[in-house]
């Protein structure tokens, strides 16, 4: 194993990180600012499920955003610092031995030191008609996230489980009315639980009902829902005309169904780790809401992320004494080849040379506006060039920022442009 490590140096990454959500994205800062040669593959979009919600206020230090804005922000830091990124489907990661490998659906593979484990955790979605698109919209799936936006409004929470009655009265902060459709004839945690809802008279309980079908123009104005007992279908409307917020709490899904069978995972699914986030396999760390924890929030997978890059960085110094590679900083000081950093990372690897960026720098600087760049992409390998090259531009100067428009994400729309 020594002998093939050597050998394939030039294509042995130190970390790949599968998944490119705040948990990988924090990863890929911490690694690449530690100049290891890192790479994010990512199935979808970079960003992870936070790019659905329009409005962040509560993670610190940023007092307004969204989860688009906040994830490319991170994605741009992390590839200043040298990271890499590819849009691909994992599809099986081979742990034993000291050099790990990385198969994706397409059929590449990937070498690598150590391996960072971003995979996620989904919500569990319920199907019902109008829960798709409504999605951000009205549509929630985590009180703490989203229920200041629900302020002074009446709000239907789907589930009877200890996560459905705790964010119940969570919400009771912020909604006017709080109604729990429930589908059995009882809740399915502790009485102790549930018992603590007598104090909550803004809270409703309806059992044995279930949520068919919310609508409206741009946000939910309706609900249909079926009394379960007697069949009957009710429309529900907010009494003041306005529009309303549907919550669901029928848990999470892990998304380790790729893992299931060489990493530890708990009764639900999710990654066991000890407090650095390493697995039970060396060199294997998991981090973001596919742990076992308490709260997933986006603050909480980038402490994950960051704390997993930490002990990574200890366990591939151990590696490179091991199989006896020289560090990526000495092979640069050896062909007197210059750090990679925020500065001229892209100018290196990127589109654009260090002359040109000088150029548009200077040009930039006399911006009296900033100016916005909107790259209209597809997930194909020419929007992906695209993406880099807009975010090349994006990092010359704090004069220029982008945005990735979403609709042709959704649509599918196959020809990528930038309207500036």
């Amino acid at each position: 194993m020594m002998g093939i490590a050597v050998e394939k140096k030039k294509d042995l990454y130190d970390v790949i990180i599968v998944g490119g959500g705040p948990a990988g994205l924090s990863a890929a800062i911490y690694l690449g600012r530690a100049k290891y040669r890192t790479l994010v593959l990512e199935k979808e979009r970079f960003g992870g499920q936070i790019t659905i919600t329009s409005e962040i206020v509560n993670y610190p230090g940023v007092e307004r955003t969204s989860g688009s804005a906040l994830t490319d922000a991170m994605r741009r830091q992390a590839q200043g610092f040298g990271a890499e990124f590819a849009i691909a489907e994992v599809s099986g990661i081979d742990m034993s031995g000291d050099v790990k490998k990385v198969l994706t659906a397409g059929g590449e593979e990937y070498n690598t030191l150590g391996v960072v484990l971003a995979l996620g955790a989904s919500p569990r979605t319920l199907g019902f008609k109008g829960e798709e698109r409504f999605k951000g919209r009205g549509v929630a799936y985590c009180a703490t996230c989203d229920g200041e936006f629900f302020t002074g409004k009446e709000v239907l929470v789907v589930g009877g489980g200890f996560a459905a009655v705790e964010e119940s009265m969570f919400l009771t902060k912020y909604a006017k009315k709080v109604t729990m459709l429930v589908i059995t004839e009882n809740f399915t945690c502790a009485r102790g639980v549930y018992e603590q809802l007598d104090r909550y008279s803004q809270i409703e309980v309806r059992f044995e009902t279930e949520l068919l079908e919310v609508g409206g123009e741009m946000t939910v104005e309706y609900a249909k829902i079926r009394d379960n007992k007697t069949k009957e279908v009710s429309e529900y409307r907010a009494a003041d005309g306005s529009g309303i917020g549907v919550f669901v709490f029928v848990g999470y899904a892990p998304a380790t169904d790729m893992i299931k069978d060489k990493i530890v995972l708990n009764e639900q699914g999710y990654v066991v780790t000890d407090q650095n986030q390493q697995t039970n396999i060396e060199g294997v760390y998991a981090a973001g809401d596919v742990c076992i924890k308490n709260l997933r929030q986006v603050v909480t997978a980038v402490s994950d992320g960051a704390a997993a890059a930490t002990s990574l960085e200890h366990y591939l110094s151990e590696m490179y004494q091991k199989l006896h590679l020289e560090s990526r900083a000495d092979d640069r000081q050896k062909s007197n080849e210059p750090d990679i950093s925020i500065e001229n990372h892209a100018a290196k690897e990127g589109f654009l040379d260090e002359a040109m960026r000088r150029q548009l720098s200077d040009v930039f600087q006399r911006f009296e506006n900033r100016v916005v760049i909107r790259a209209v992409i597809t997930q194909d390998a020419v929007s992906a060039e695209l993406e880099s090259f807009v975010n090349e531009l994006v990092g010359i100067s704090d004069k220029v920022i982008s945005e990735i428009d979403e609709t042709s994400l959704r649509t599918g729309e196959q020809k990528p442009y930038i309207d500036v």
